[in-house]
């Protein structure tokens, strides 16, 4: 999988619980933890030497440093007692052209190993284990496999399967053939037919970059870094791809994925030496140090600015086709390495950036001259350099200079101005709240956060050192109110390593890159003597024939009953009536002083005209103000007193009964224990007193809803398809599709082009009035055992305060699947009675 502009903010943000959906809870720091601190520096393991051991109790856990002895392999060991255990190997892998061979061998060498020749090993393992999670990565400049399982034998039978595929892959011709690319007639049992290029990565590039999107964010890392790898395309530029070789991806392969260029990683609660042992044994103990000379070197810094306008193809889901150029100004920071430096600006890039309180949100989105921030914006640390952009997209070619002087000018405003400190407290307890906050997927997370970092020999454990970092950043404040404009001066302000790049639509632009596709493929072809076209065509029917054979899984491992707990761990529940009538399902959980809460609400006597704009309702509810906060208020409290709130449409379809389901919204928050009056206040205002006539924000929050569905749809164009064909299986599927499929896109695009809003409004407003008068409301809540009596009287006090119509309430039957833990990641709420 090509991650192309993949965010190390994003990994940030999972980290730190950004998004309300996400669930988790805090496993104790205990055993793990405790033999970790056993080790000793210079402690020698099943060829490994022992260099650190850190505690990080932040995030309740232990560091193990430790290098390979004959090889120099780096590995991190993450102890935590969590039994969700990951594993991950990384390779930098840093191409020098844009043929894609790092993309190319990363879909190759999952086609068989010596140990396990099985074609496809990956997809075969799946109902051979109980992984929670396997997959592989290619970004700008490393390769990432990383699996994770609650089971020990299945942690070791992946684990081999892995290091076989990584360290000793068959790297088959045919299989080079398949996945990267290959010259085939259109149909391969007619030599008569014209030959056409085909591959997996081809046509997956090909589809990439029909997402303007993409091209946008690619050519901006591409132009602002333009001296070594980075100038190219790591996941392959489809023109450039057929100039690959077989030959040049294995040597590609002995150099990059040799172990002197790996870094190990494992996470959760199984003992480390078992790892150590079963890599070194498996895959390491076979190799000798080499010197692999991938190192990314440093970008020489720009004397001048530079601009760059580029094309790309007319969006026919734009909400204005005269709108469709994007801008962007970007600036080059320093070394990510630099723990602290990225950190600040990290943080400093979110006080600019993220919400409506910020500058360039008040600048640029709220200026109506583009629908949504350009892509790629905020700070970027998935490079050796990272950078930040900000511009707009959605705008008029004639609004570009506008847009580039309302950005210099908010510049300068900041540095004059500062930022208020109750936003700068409120991007603080974000940081707290994610030091308290995890999710169940956070192994995954957690090597997703420190790649980039520590592919470029910056201290991974220095960067989960949070609190720390927080410290040091308060105390740089302290002691210097203009910190953080200073900052801004001298990264942004006084910077001259600056790009603007532009992108308009080209009308031509698709017809230009077939011609060019036909250009290279008549190239090709040209170039084939008689002999080469006989054995194009016999090598095609070798591959028909490879592909059409059923693969022998018999070779790979696999699990025994006698493997398997017999039982599943029982979690305590607890349902009681709050309110009088309204049922709260209670779970004691370790969540480290979090509270997490959950409401569902039925619309299943919604009128039917209303349900496609639930999703509207859902997206606009807590960010459009309520009660005596406006917009700007609210957002503020929500983050300072909670992790986020979000509202999302649900359709819960009854297995048992295909043509039975439920439609309503999942209310979900947490907070610090601290704040859990205040986060229940701001629902009880959020549903008793939305602000739901303040059209100008509304305008403003339904044309970067409408951008971002638009600009999802070439990347999500299999999930679209998905989701269409199921809508005649069973009324649940139509109701998705209203919810989430086209219909909800081209639904938006449509409120996106109005000129008067206020029937939308008003729609809103009939929605809300049905949620309100609800008779089916449930909620759900994690805390633990010594928050409950809080918790039990801040959600009484919550759903007293709802204005609810007195009309009688319907029963509601609960029902608990035993065993089952009802956790934010996953909560299956009680179903009510048919």
């Amino acid at each position: 999988m090509w991650r192309g502009g993949w965010r190390a903010r994003d990994a940030l943000r999972r980290l730190s619980g950004g998004n309300a959906h996400l669930g988790a809870w805090r496993w104790g720091s205990t055993k793990a933890c405790e033999r970790a601190l056993q080790y000793r520096i210079g402690e020698r393991i099943h060829g490994f030497t022992v260099s650190q051991v850190t505690p990080v109790p932040e995030l309740s856990l232990t560091a193990v440093k430790l290098s390979h002895d004959s090889t120099g392999a780096q590995y991190l060991h993450l102890a935590r007692e969590d039994r969700n255990n990951l594993f991950s190997v990384q390779f930098r892998t840093t191409p020098t052209d844009s043929s894609g061979t790092p993309h190319i061998l990363e879909h190759t060498v999952l086609c068989g190993s010596q140990r396990y020749p099985c074609r496809d090993p990956f997809f075969k393992m799946l109902n051979r284990s109980l992984s929670t999670f396997m997959n592989a990565f290619t970004a700008s400049d490393y390769t990432l496999y990383p699996f994770s399982t609650q089971n020990p034998k299945d942690f070791q039978n992946l684990l081999s399967v892995y290091l076989d595929a990584a360290f000793f892959p068959c790297l088959r011709e045919l299989d080079f053939w398949q996945e990267g690319w290959r010259l085939e007639h259109e149909d391969p049992n007619d030599p008569q037919t014209p030959l056409v290029f085909k591959g997996v990565v081809f046509n997956e590039m090909k589809g990439a970059f029909t997402d303007n999107e993409r091209i946008f964010s690619q050519h901006l890392q591409n132009r602002l870094l333009p001296d070594h790898t980075y100038s190219v395309v790591s996941g392959g530029d489809p023109l450039c791809i057929p100039d690959l070789t077989w030959e040049e991806l294995r040597q590609f392969h002995a150099v990059h994925y040799h172990p002197s260029n790996a870094r190990f990683f494992t996470y959760g609660n199984f003992p480390l030496e078992q790892h150590l042992k079963q890599i070194h044994e498996e895959a390491l103990s076979k190799f000798q140090r080499i010197e692999p000379r991938t190192s990314v070197p440093a970008q020489k810094p720009w004397d001048e600015p530079r601009e760059f306008q580029i094309t790309c193809a007319p969006d026919s889901l734009a909400e204005d086709p005269s709108g469709q150029t994007t801008i962007s100004v970007s600036f080059l920071l320093p070394d990510i390495t630099d723990t602290f430096e990225a950190f600040t600006l990290s943080l400093l890039s979110s006080l600019l950036i993220s919400g409506p309180n910020a500058p360039f949100y008040k600048a640029l989105i709220e200026s109506g001259l583009g629908t949504d921030f350009s892509p790629d914006v905020g700070y970027n640390g998935c490079t050796r350099e990272a950078y930040f952009s900000v511009g707009l997209q959605g705008i008029a070619e004639k609004d570009v200079q506008t847009v580039r002087d309302i950005v210099d000018r908010t510049l300068d405003d900041v540095i004059e101005k500062g930022f208020e400190e109750d936003r700068i407290e409120a991007l603080l307890h974000k940081i707290e709240i994610q030091m308290k906050h995890q999710s169940v997927s956070f192994g995954l997370t957690l090597t997703s956060y420190i790649a980039s970092c520590w592919n470029h020999d910056g201290d991974p454990v220095e960067l989960l050192k949070l609190g720390s970092q927080v410290a040091q950043f308060r105390k740089c404040l302290k002691e210097n109110p203009r910190f953080l404009q200073e900052k801004v001066k001298q990264y942004f302000k006084n910077n001259r390593h600056k790009l603007t790049l532009s992108m308009k639509p080209d009308e031509k632009y698709s017809e230009k890159q077939a011609q060019m596709e036909t250009e290279k493929l008549q190239q090709k072809v040209t170039s084939l003597s008689p002999e080469d076209k006989q054995q194009i065509y016999e090598k095609g029917l070798e591959l028909q024939a490879q592909q059409s054979q059923p693969p022998d899984a018999s070779c790979l491992p696999a699990l025994r009953v006698s493997d398997v707990e017999p039982c599943i761990p029982l979690t305590e529940l607890e349902v009681v009536q709050a309110a009088g009538d309204t049922p709260v399902q209670y779970c004691a959980q370790p969540t480290n002083g979090v509270v997490y809460f959950r409401a569902f609400s039925s619309l299943n006597a919604l009128p039917e005209e209303l349900r496609p704009y639930v999703p509207l309702f859902c997206s606009v509810l807590t960010k459009l103000g309520c009660g005596s906060l406006d917009y700007r208020e609210l957002a503020q409290q929500v983050e300072l007193k909670t992790g986020g709130l979000a509202a999302a449409p649900q359709v819960l379809p009854d297995d048992s009964h295909l043509n039975t389901y439920e439609q309503g919204v999942l209310f979900s928050s947490f907070c610090l224990d601290r704040n859990l009056a205040d986060m229940m206040h701001l629902w009880s205002e959020i549903l008793n007193d939305p602000r739901l006539e303040e059209e100008e924000h509304f305008r403003v929050l339904v044309r970067m809803a409408a951008q971002e569905l638009s600009n999802g749809v070439p990347d999500s164009g299999h999930l679209y398809a998905s989701i269409r064909a199921g809508r005649t299986l069973a009324p649940a599927g139509d109701l998705q599709e209203t919810f989430a499929g086209m219909d909800q896109v081209l639904l938006m695009k449509r409120i996106a082009e109005m000129t008067n809003l206020q029937p939308i409004l008003g729609n809103l407003l009939r929605i809300w009035k049905h949620l309100l008068s609800c008779d089916s409301l449930r909620c759900s809540v994690n805390a633990t055992a010594q928050q409950m009596s809080q918790v039990e009287g801040a959600v009484e006090t919550f759903l007293r305060s709802l204005s609810r119509s007195e009309k009688e309430q319907r029963p509601v039957c609960l029902h608990v699947v035993e065993g089952l833990l009802i956790s934010l990641g996953n909560v299956s709420l009680p179903e009510t009675c048919t």
